[in-house]
């Protein structure tokens, strides 16, 4: 195992290994490493990692440095350069008369090479185009004929998929495609909708191809003559993908088909007998197996149990009134906020019956039951004796009696205690 990083020159889908020389590269980062041409600004598609020696090839080349910002300074200065060339080198084709299209131009970081990428239908003599371009450029110049597939992946572009080229993106070399291949995934043979903008078949036309052919070996093509669990036919119809065949069986009428798997079919050797012969029997049908239903996990003891809260029930328009009412009890008839009026009680609503009253609550004294005082009345207002007068009849010192005499000062315990209006009756002695 060797330690090693993948570098790629100006973003073109090929990517190379070499030495980190005891570097951490990341993704991404801009380094200078020596090339056979030189040094050379490439950028890190992956950083650090283990790949088996039998995949280096042999001597791996170190990087010389993460790019500086002088380095970085460089690489723009080159590029203002390469376009610069661009101009300059389409216009001296011109002049001199050349069959030939410049695709790209490249300048190397040190400055002292540049090359010019062209296309063209055949061999171009062009010693007198390269005589003209140093003399103007005072380098050395390169000029390398390339391919229309090479022209589409230094150019880039969108294919029919709506995503950039593959051999822009990815694609290390590229690999031969020919028209069988569309043909075995069942694909249009017309030109235009199978090759790419290169004018070549399209690359994406091998990757699906290895598994088209493992699904061709399950099924017959079509046209040929099989046997099927219902009896002896024709393929009229495959599709791949599914792995179906449309049959036009034996006896039935030429537009009677019938859809079977791969499974329940199979193709006869040799096509169709001759009259007289017996047909062969081919097929081993063995039905597919039923998915087994799902079992059911069983209960795990340790979970928690589920608790399901049930819906508050919503109290009627009546159980609200004597909800109120009882809260009205509780506080001794007195309404929460000041300045409310008591609420009238319904006349057709019958109070509940109750064993013992509250603590505060008055409690109605039955016919010849005499009325004892208890603590708190004793407490608050002090019986006084007062000569010709009742008995029973009490004044405070700090309050006068009413006028007339006839009735001394009672503090009023109606509002408090719940004590019925009306007149008060002294019991006789």
């Amino acid at each position: 195992m060797l330690e090693v990083v993948s570098i790629r020159f100006k973003n073109r889908g090929k990517s190379y290994f070499f030495a980190p020389n005891s570097l951490k590269i990341r993704t991404g980062d801009k380094v200078i490493v020596e090339t056979a041409k030189g040094l050379e600004i490439a950028e890190c598609s992956c950083g650090n990692h283990m790949v088996e020696s039998t995949a280096v090839v042999q001597p791996l080349r170190p990087v010389a440095r993460i790019a500086t910002q002088d380095d970085l300074r460089i690489a723009e200065i080159n590029k203002k350069r390469e376009q610069e060339a661009m101009v300059i080198g389409r216009q001296k084709i011109a002049d001199h008369g050349l069959e030939m299209k410049l695709v790209d131009v490249e300048c190397n970081f040190e400055g002292n090479k540049t090359t010019f990428f062209f296309t063209a239908d055949g061999r171009v003599d062009f010693r007198e185009l390269v005589k003209d371009l140093a003399s103007v450029f005072r380098n050395r110049i390169e000029l390398r004929q390339i391919g229309v597939r090479d022209e589409a992946k230094m150019i880039g572009g969108i294919g029919i998929c709506g995503r950039p080229y593959c051999c822009n993106q990815f694609l290390d070399d590229f690999q031969p495609v020919s028209t069988k291949m569309a043909k075995v995934q069942s694909l249009s043979l017309n030109p235009t909708k199978i090759s790419g903008s290169c004018g070549r078949l399209m690359c994406c036309l091998r990757y699906e191809q290895e598994a088209y052919e493992d699904l061709v070996k399950k099924v017959p093509r079509q046209g040929a003559f099989v046997e099927t669990k219902d009896g002896y036919g024709t393929a009229v119809q495959v599709n791949l993908l599914r792995q179906t065949v449309k049959v036009r069986l034996d006896g039935d009428n030429e537009d009677t088909l019938k859809l079977f798997k791969a499974n329940e079919l199979a193709a006869v050797p040799g096509g169709r007998p001759k009259e007289g012969e017996p047909l062969p029997k081919v097929l081993h049908y063995v039905p597919e197996p039923e998915e087994p239903e799902e079992a059911e996990e069983p209960e795990n003891e340790w979970s928690f149990p589920m608790v399901v809260t049930p819906a508050p029930v919503k109290a009627t328009a009546q159980e609200d009134e004597e909800e109120k009412r009882q809260r009205r009890r509780h506080r001794g008839g007195r309404s929460k906020g000041k300045g409310e009026e008591k609420p009238e009680q319904a006349e057709a609503a019958p109070k509940p019956p109750r064993s013992a009253p509250h603590k505060g609550e008055f409690k109605p004294e039955k016919a010849g039951e005499k009325k004892k005082p208890n603590a708190q009345n004793k407490a608050m207002v002090k019986p006084v004796k007062v000569e010709g007068k009742h008995p029973e009849a009490s004044k405070t010192p700090d309050r006068p009696q009413e006028k007339g005499g006839d009735k001394p000062y009672r503090p009023n315990h109606r509002r408090r205690y719940g004590k019925p209006k009306g007149e008060h009756k002294p019991s006789a002695e």
